[in-house]
């Protein structure tokens, strides 16, 4: 008995086992299914962020949606809620070809909306259909049968901001398929997924169109603001047209340069390159053509009887016209024009043609004929108006040059003898001949010079950043070419000026761009941009390592002794590499970036080169973090004078002050005038620190009265950029104008060197300077060895040396043009100082030559004011 409970017992006690086991199953089953559908969620997010197209991602959904489901079949349909228009992004299946192969694109839209699709989107309900309930849906007329019948229809709708947008649909053709509630919901998340996704597009669409309006306004005002500009420039042009066309009137030169001068002008104003002159005989009966010039190098019309032409159509009419070929093909078929003489009609080719009646006397005397041949370049009524107007002022000063030809004529009647006259005239022809072969042969000299270095004959900065400009345009077109840019500076340039002469100099000069030659192929470019600052374009390299070995090349080159005055001299370089790397590229900020490697390769110790970097960024950013902090420390007057004495070398006495800025910077230190010049001229600056030192002197004015100093002589150094603008010069002449110092105290200093590149500029200025009654001196003299003959015309009072030599006292050729300086000084009545004395020894070798007053490290104190000011206060 007790064995059989106990078998009983057993038997119970395995079912309850067997049914936990299968509730474990079914519920592992479950939360792997629910493992599963949220891996597949975020992996419908991670594609929606990384797909390019919905086709892509579409296809992405219905590859992980297999995964859980039998979607064989399976396809999105989306409605665009604007024009109620159906679409189907993706589409597969078994049995059906895609609707756009089964319906018209016109019909596709209605016929997808009366089917299932379309009910599930009017009803925004999920719906899972067999065979049953289709055909019942279609005996109540809510849908219509589209495609082959199919087992099960399952449709879950797509939701965006509680409006239905679309429908995600899985169908299945076999009897063995079935989809649960699990199913549908699954589906669902998939809906809730892409219904998300489509709320992000539709976001970033709204965020495009305003941007794009945004951008639309901003080009509208930009347009707006370019066009009332170009119209203050072609005001502008016209004036100066107009102020040419008066001097041309009353200048003197011959009839030929003067109806050049006149189409110059006018081409100035508007595009003439096919253009007339004709102007009628005293008796106007014929017509002269004294000025014609043709695209077509046509032959000069001949005087001709008046006839039925188009000129003499113009001169009748007594008013400007602008003909289309259509209207000169009317008057010629009509007999207005052409109908006597009909073998000078040459109007097929032209295309429009503007015909002006020029008054003299209130009489038409002549036409100012232009016209164009082809479609680009067409004519407006602006243009005529514009023509008409100048037309007046051509025309007076055409009278006036007539009237003074028919005064030369009628003194060339006076003379006898008319052989002789007929002889000179020959002769005459001869030399200007020659005259204008010898002038084209100075342009086409010109031409070259202007692009090319006249020392080493190389290309020049103008002619170098055009070939930049054309690699960087080169490379935009063809993705796949690169190119480098070296930027050279020779490291020991301005010591061998300094020591062996600026003959010497150049020969370095020249040797050096020999040498630079043949470190590059026939297809490289090199240029010589500045005093010792070349720069090589390499053309279609294959890497950096191409730039690499031509830089180890050059310095290899250069690191060879050169042979200057006798001796062996050795020099180097320091090069900086850039690439073209960015879409944004320019000529001028490669430059640059080569630049700032350049200088970072001369901080590394010289004779090397550095390739553009982030690094080289950096130090970029901190020059303009610099120059910010200088415009600041300009504007809130931060910065301070010093005054460096300019004594009598033999008593001592103090005779004049050289004001100097300087800045207490608070991270960089005290930073000295030398140094905060070569910031200023980084960034353009230098004008505005010559204005603020002027303001500053005035505000200083009254303290040193109080010291007895406010007497002195003061010795400005001044930018020569102040004399390459009008508006600049003015500006320095205001300034000096509200100085509180008289102008017999005020000394201007301009360098020397500014002076040789610049000297019409300078000559100029120094006219206008002159009449404030300030006195007008160099400095750093003998470092550009300018002529002497220059200073026998310029309307200077003194020279300040440079301050090199006094440290080269011990050289007898140094101390020969030291007394050469000295008796060319004293021949021309100016003032000499000497600048740089740092040694008792050399202020007695400058006595014993003759110099009367400098000024350096071994001559007196610098006086600070501020200094001053606080001990008192202490």
């Amino acid at each position: 008995m007790f064995r059989d409970e106990q078998t009983q017992h057993s038997q119970r006690e395995f079912e309850l086992m067997q049914k936990r086991i299968s509730r474990l199953k079914s519920l592992a089953l479950k939360y792997k299914r629910a493992e599963v559908t949220q891996n597949m969620l975020l992996e419908l997010s991670n594609l929606a962020a990384s797909v390019s197209s919905p086709a892509e991602f579409y296809s992405g959904v219905h590859g992980y949606l297999s995964t859980l489901l039998p979607a064989d079949n399976f396809f999105v349909a989306l409605l665009d809620p604007l024009n109620n228009v159906l679409e189907i992004p993706f589409f597969l299946d078994e049995k059906d070809k895609h609707p756009l192969e089964l319906f018209s694109k016109e019909n596709i839209s209605a016929k997808l909306l009366s089917g299932l699709t379309g009910y599930v989107l009017k009803t925004g309900r999920s719906l899972l259909c067999n065979q049953d309930k289709f055909e019942q849906l279609i005996l109540d007329k809510q849908i219509e049968s589209l495609g082959a019948p199919c087992h099960l229809w399952l449709g879950v709708p797509i939701t965006v901001h509680h409006s239905v947008v679309g429908v995600l649909v899985i169908q299945s053709y076999s009897e063995q398929v079935n989809f649960t509630e699990v199913d549908i919901e699954l589906l669902g998340f998939v809906s809730h997924q892409i219904s998300n996704i489509m709320e992000r597009v539709q976001h970033q669409e709204q965020l495009e169109q305003a941007i794009a309006q945004r951008t639309r306004e901003l080009s509208v005002a930009y347009d707006k603001l370019k066009q009332e500009v170009n119209e203050k420039r072609r005001a502008e042009l016209l004036q100066k047209s107009l102020f040419e066309i008066a001097d041309l009137a009353t200048s003197n030169i011959d009839t030929h340069a003067f109806y050049s001068e006149l189409h110059r002008v006018i081409s100035h104003l508007i595009p003439v390159s096919n253009c007339y002159i004709a102007l009628l005989n005293d008796q106007c009966n014929q017509l002269n053509f004294p000025f014609y010039v043709s695209q077509t190098n046509g032959r000069v019309p001949d005087s001709r009887i008046i006839c039925d032409g188009l000129t003499e159509y113009v001169i009748k009419n007594r008013r400007p016209l602008l003909l289309q070929n259509s209207d000169i093909q009317s008057l010629v078929n009509s007999g207005q024009i052409y109908a006597k003489t009909p073998e000078l009609n040459n109007t097929k080719d032209i295309y429009q043609w503007i015909g002006i009646p020029l008054f003299i006397h209130d009489q038409v005397r002549g036409a100012l004929t232009i016209y164009s041949t082809n479609k680009t370049r067409r004519y407006q009524e602006n243009d005529l108006d514009l023509l008409t107007f100048v037309s007046q002022h051509i025309a007076s000063a055409i009278e006036r040059k007539l009237s003074a030809e028919s005064l030369i004529a009628s003194y060339e009647q006076l003379e006898d003898k008319v052989i002789e006259r007929t002889q000179a005239l020959a002769l005459l022809n001869q030399d200007l001949e020659k005259e204008i072969a010898q002038r084209r042969k100075m342009e086409q000299q010109l031409v070259h010079d202007a692009n090319h270095d006249t020392l080493t004959g190389l290309p020049n900065r103008g002619m170098f950043m055009e070939k930049l400009s054309q690699a960087i345009k080169h490379t935009r077109r063809h993705k796949l070419d690169r190119f480098a840019l070296l930027f050279i500076d020779l490291d020991r340039f301005k010591l061998i000026n300094d020591t062996l002469g600026h003959i010497e100099g150049d020969r370095f000069l020249v040797e050096t761009s020999r040498r630079l030659k043949l470190c590059i192929r026939e297809n490289d470019s090199l240029g010589r941009i500045g005093g010792d600052e070349f720069v090589i374009l390499l053309d279609r390299i294959n890497g950096s390592q191409d730039a690499k070995e031509v830089a180890e090349r050059v310095l290899t080159g250069l690191s060879e002794p050169y042979k200057l005055a006798n001796q062996q001299f050795k020099s180097g370089a320091s090069i900086g590499i850039a690439f073209n790397q960015h879409k944004t590229d320019t000529s001028e900020s490669l430059l640059r970036d080569a630049d700032a490697a350049m200088y970072q390769a001369k901080a590394n110790g010289k004779g090397c080169y550095v390739i553009f970097d982030d690094k080289s960024h950096k130090q970029l950013d901190k020059d303009i973090e610099l120059e910010l902090e200088l415009r600041n420390a300009i504007s809130s007057r931060s910065l301070l004078v010093s005054y460096l004495p300019i004594e009598d070398l033999q008593t001592g006495e103090t005779l004049a002050l050289e004001p100097r800025l300087y800045w207490n910077h608070p991270s960089l230190g005290k930073i000295k005038q030398a140094k905060l010049l070569n910031i200023a001229e980084h960034c353009s600056l230098t004008t505005e620190l010559d204005i603020f030192l002027l303001e500053r002197l005035n505000s200083e004015y009254a303290q040193l009265q109080k010291m007895s100093l406010a007497h002195l002589p003061l010795h400005i150094n001044i930018s020569g950029h102040h004399l390459k603008h009008k508006h600049a010069l003015r500006r320095l002449k205001n300034k000096l104008k509200q100085s509180y110092f008289s102008r017999e105290q005020l000394w201007l200093f301009f360098d020397e060197q500014g002076f040789i590149f610049d000297t019409d500029n300078h000559i100029n200025a120094f006219d206008l300077l002159t009449k404030l009654e300030v006195n007008l001196a160099l400095s750093g003299y003998g470092s550009a060895h300018s002529a002497l003959s220059s200073l026998t015309f310029l309307p200077l009072k003194g020279l300040k040396l440079d301050p090199s030599y006094p440290c080269h006292l011990d050289s007898k050729q140094h101390k020969k043009l030291l007394n050469a300086h000295f008796l060319t000084a004293q021949a021309l009545e100016l003032t000499v100082f000497v600048d740089g004395i740092s040694t008792k020894q050399q202020k007695e070798s400058m006595l014993e030559i003759g110099f009367e007053q400098g000024q350096g490290q071994a001559l007196g104190e610098v006086l600070r004011l501020q200094e001053v000011q606080a001990s008192v206060c202490a």
